[in-house]
């Protein structure tokens, strides 16, 4: 036998091979791809109610998806609080978004592998557990751990599956549709939580998902696994043409396609840099009181010095083992790398901010950080209706681009918006920009990238692209973790310098201790002040950052969003108009 790519379309054959070499190898391949080739037999099998109900559990995915994500976003900064460790929090972001970006890969390569059903009944598990682990946390290190366990894979498995399904002309709207869920949860979300917080705390906000996300995922997974099963009982899968691999081989073949050693290279590396950054101002002294520490834990500036040492090795891997991927791919991950970067940078700590610097309910501080969530999707939607009928894509991410960086460069605006003395209706407008821009440069780059690669590349692709992307969100949630740790003490002393060390440490790690304080009081104008400082230097840098991601989009190929599948081969998709 011998497995062959169909230069015309991304569907995988079987046929006689020339010899044994031959057979090993593209045995190899088959099992590699075989995930792939399951969700192209499936799509022979749906019928119309398998494809509502498979269009309905993608519905109520995307729903409990974005519950989660617009009420726990709220929890975390009192989970800090009730343990003392406030400044923790960009710390643990970082963590999450590295193994965020590092599981991508792993995810994907498990979906290729096996089955996208398979793939989300795993994914399932990690955020069950993670979320499970978080609600009977003792200390922040619990909430670390869950913090990062639930993070895996699910947003990943839907744009796959959204992929899978769609062709291009259809797939930025289709996208923005089941984006839809965060314009309603962007009210309910906050009722959710404010009540949640007032009423039962942190963790039971946290311990509803147990039982909700597997409810509202059972649909889609179920639909998934029933027409694989049935594609299979039809002898629509390859699984008989392909002779079963023990389960030792099949981890090897795993190992050596996700390139395992340079992922872990790069996880290690990424950790060892970021995560010290964010834990200077937790150090009694900071940076000063490092070399006193170092023998009698691990010693922060060894840490950076073993992810300096780390970052030419990955490189060196790279050039000789790795597999490059295409131009648009490469390109579309180092924008949202450095919009994720910039973005993140002052996202971190935005919610603290609102909640310290304004006037506000619980209430309104939550709806207020779900603003850029409604605009992001409703501008996302018509980023996809106009994808649908103009065919392309280059243009409109440019436009939304160029508005993330005016945005951005309107220093003076986000300065006066994002401090205590702003206007409401200042600070919402740069939220409503942010949701302008990102929604049209999201819906658009994803969509360029996924049109750059044959279906069999997809996943892979998709994984890497918000690998890269995750990775700019950690560089940019350690860097303003740093500058807000190293530079929040000594604003607090300057400008509450009647406070012994002890108060400002204790307003420093909780902003339940700053908000006992009414408005208008000297400590709470103090720390209003120091905040607002603070802010203003991580939106320099932010803006600065804004301006890469314009330049790389204007060195993408304009592709055309067909009815196909991708842009490079002939691959129908005719069952998915």
């Amino acid at each position: 036998m011998s497995l062959h790519r169909n230069q015309k379309s991304s569907t995988l054959s079987i046929e006689n091979p020339d010899d044994d070499d031959d057979a090993e190898e593209t045995l190899e391949e088959a099992i590699v791809h075989s995930g792939v080739l399951q969700v192209e037999a499936a799509s022979k099998v749906y019928g119309r109610n398998s494809r509502l109900a498979l269009f309905v559990g993608l519905g109520l995915a995307a729903y409990i998806y974005s519950l989660d994500n617009q009420t726990t976003s709220a929890y975390l900064a009192f989970a800090a609080s009730d343990f003392g460790d406030h400044s923790l929090i960009s710390s643990i972001q970082t963590a999450q978004s590295i193994i965020l970006a590092c599981g991508k890969p792993v995810i994907a390569k498990l979906a290729d592998i096996s089955s996208r059903g398979t793939a989300y009944v795993v994914v399932l598990l990690f955020h069950v557990m993670g979320y499970i682990i978080i609600a009977s946390a003792q200390n922040i290190d619990t909430v670390a751990a869950g913090v990062i366990l639930f993070a895996i894979g699910l947003q990943l498995l839907m744009q796959i599956i959204i992929a899978d399904i769609t062709t291009l002309e259809w797939r930025g709207l289709i996208n923005g549709l089941l984006a839809i869920p965060f314009i309603v949860n962007s009210f309910i979300g906050p009722n959710i939580a404010t009540a949640v917080l007032e009423t039962v705390g942190w963790r039971w906000g946290y311990g509803m998902f147990v039982i909700l996300v597997p409810i509202c995922l059972s649909p889609l997974i179920i639909t998934i696994i029933w027409a694989e099963r049935k594609a299979k009982r039809l002898g629509l899968s390859p699984g008989k043409e392909i002779p079963p691999k023990s389960l030792l081989e099949r981890a090897r073949i795993m190992t050596e396609e996700l390139d395992l050693l340079g992922l872990v290279l790069i996880t290690a590396c990424i950790a060892l840099i970021l995560l010290p950054l964010t834990l200077t101002g937790t150090v009694n002294g900071g940076w000063s009181n490092l070399l006193m520490l170092f023998f009698e834990q691990a010693s922060m500036i060894l840490l950076i010095a073993l992810g300096g040492v780390l970052l030419p090795i990955c490189g060196v891997w790279d050039v000789c083992y790795a597999k490059y991927p295409n131009r648009s791919v490469i390109i579309v991950s180092l924008i949202g790398a450095f919009d994720f970067c910039s973005y993140f940078l002052t996202a971190v700590y935005l919610y603290s901010f609102i909640i310290v610097v304004k006037p506000w309910s619980l209430l309104y501080a939550t709806y207020f950080s779900q603003i850029q969530s409604m605009a992001l999707t409703i501008f996302a939607i018509l980023a996809g209706v106009i994808m649908k009928y103009t065919h392309r894509y280059k243009a409109l991410l440019i436009i939304g681009l160029f508005i993330r960086l005016v945005k951005d460069l309107n220093f003076n605006l986000l300065t006066t918006a994002r401090g205590a003395k702003g206007s409401d209706a200042e600070l919402i407008w740069t939220q409503v920009l942010q949701g302008l821009g990102g929604g049209f440069a999201a819906s658009c780059s994803q969509v360029g990238a996924q049109a750059s690669v044959p279906h069999i590349d997809l996943a892979m692709a998709t994984a890497v692209i918000l690998l890269v992307t995750e990775i700019g969100a950690s560089i940019g949630g350690s860097v303003g973790g740093a500058i807000w740790s190293s530079k929040m003490p000594r604003k607090l002393a300057q400008y509450l310098p009647d406070l012994s060390e002890k108060e400002r440490a204790a307003l420093f790690s909780s902003i339940t201790d700053v908000t006992k304080y009414e408005r208008g009081t000297h400590v709470r104008e103090g720390v209003i002040l120091a905040y607002s400082d603070v802010m203003k230097d991580l939106l320099v840098l932010a803006s600065i950052l804004s301006v890469f991601p314009l330049f790389l989009a204007i060195l993408l190929p304009n592709w055309y969003l067909g009815d196909k599948q991708n842009a490079v081969n002939d691959e129908d998709l005719s069952w998915a108009n």
